[in-house]
């Protein structure tokens, strides 16, 4: 019986202990934190959104960040699977908006639940508050780890399954980039991936806590757009959140390291469904019944109330004006302003705040079809400690959970 360690004990590595225990090998969990899925507790909102009910195609083209790489392992551990697997584990799943896929109960914990009842059921060792420092290697053989206690366990095979460098609290601080690195990986440089944005415009303050449902945000650097999203996004305090931002916040990440491209500018159609056009008429209708109000009384009908007061100033009409003293030209402006609300961004949250964390371990240096090294004989690696990032929508947990049952299931056999 091959002996299996697993360092890290997140989604991808809960993950890889039930598919090496199930396919004949002796595993040991090394956790570093006090309990296993800390990072699961609090994804989708603590609703867990543990996958995305779509084809393959579709899924790999949500994995921006190396998405080809994970064909084989999405083949041999789907989504269907992954809900198979929880549903006789006692967690049935069901499919929300944009083929977003969470337990029933919509509670994050019997995810965590069923993993760590499953895993002891099994006989997997689960050892928590043991971090491993050090992956010993032996004749170009992993030989074992030693731990910060200076604890040595022998092993066959390690599967690293870290996690990244966001939400460190949960216990994901870059410890798998350290240890990689020092048996010879190349470490993609880190960047922050599903991360709200800042934004330069200090007005943005007073549309803090105003969520807008169907919307779409454009990223800009020159004339040309980056990249767009539609769907729901929130206003803070400093910027801008919610999933389309987060989906969009890779691409603005990469522009903003262009600097001298250009200002990086997001632009938000408050009305994506109407054309200038229709939206002219919508506007001109409103004005007709509210033909004696003042202007800034004659938007409730159109906007959110946070939203008026923005919109008035940044329309440089008078707000006192009667509704029916409006021209042609400001009406324009105003139409057009309301598709084309714009935004500098200045940077990114910082990567501890992202739910994602992009670049990681270089994808050529290892085996897609295993998930083992190609520099280390009996190393493998599964989830974000990988170079591997998708789109909000549970790509990025169903990720974890393919690389790791596949770096399992390899690890035992090999």
């Amino acid at each position: 019986m091959k002996r299996i360690l697993v360092v890290g004990g997140g989604a991808a590595g809960c993950m890889a202990a039930y598919s090496a225990v199930s396919h004949g090998g002796q595993v040991i969990v090394l956790e570093k934190m006090s309990a296993v899925g800390r990072k699961m507790l609090i994804a989708g909102k603590g609703r867990c959104n543990v996958t995305n009910d779509c084809d393959i195609a579709t899924f790999i083209k949500n994995m921006p960040g190396n998405g080809q790489f994970l064909y084989s392992a999405i083949h041999a551990f789907s989504n269907s699977d992954l809900r198979a697997c929880l549903e006789e584990w006692g967690v049935p799943t069901k499919t929300e908006r944009g083929g977003r896929v969470f337990p029933v109960t919509d509670q994050a914990k019997d995810v965590v639940n069923a993993f760590e009842k499953t895993l002891r059921k099994a006989g997997v060792a689960v050892r928590t508050g043991e971090a491993v420092k050090e992956i010993k290697v032996q004749d170009g053989r992993v030989l074992g780890v030693v731990t910060n206690q200076d604890n040595f366990h022998a092993a066959d095979a390690v599967i690293l399954a870290t996690g990244g460098v966001s939400y460190p609290g949960t216990g994901s601080s870059g410890d798998g980039y350290r240890l990689a690195a020092a048996l010879g990986h190349t470490i993609v440089p880190l960047k922050p991936s599903l991360v709200p944005l800042e934004v330069d415009e200090e007005w943005i303050r007073d549309l803090q806590g105003l969520s807008l449902k169907n919307a779409t945000a454009t990223v800009y650097q020159g004339k040309k757009p980056a990249a767009s999203d539609f769907g729901e996004l929130l206003f803070t305090h400093f910027g801008l959140s919610g999933p389309i931002i987060l989906s969009l916040s890779n691409k603005a990440a990469e522009l903003l390291q262009r600097p001298e491209a250009g200002e990086v500018l997001i632009e938000i159609n408050l009305k994506p469904a109407l054309s200038a056009e229709q939206l002219d008429k919508r506007v001109q209708r409103d004005f007709a019944v509210f033909a004696r109000k003042q202007f800034k009384n004659a938007l409730n009908e159109l906007l959110p109330a946070k939203l008026i007061n923005v919109i008035v100033d940044l329309s440089h009409i008078d707000p006192d004006k009667p509704v029916h003293q409006i021209v042609k030209e400001e009406r324009t402006r105003l139409v057009w302003l309301l598709q084309h609300l714009t935004f500098t961004i200045s940077a990114t949250r910082p990567i501890a705040e992202a739910i994602v964390t992009a670049g990681g371990v270089n994808t050529r240096e290892i085996h897609p079809g295993t998930m083992q090294s190609r520099l280390v004989p009996g190393l493998y690696f599964a989830g974000e400690v990988i170079d591997i990032d998708g789109y909000t929508g549970g790509f990025n947990l169903q990720a974890a959970f393919s690389t790791g049952y596949v770096a399992g299931k390899a690890a035992v056999a090999e």
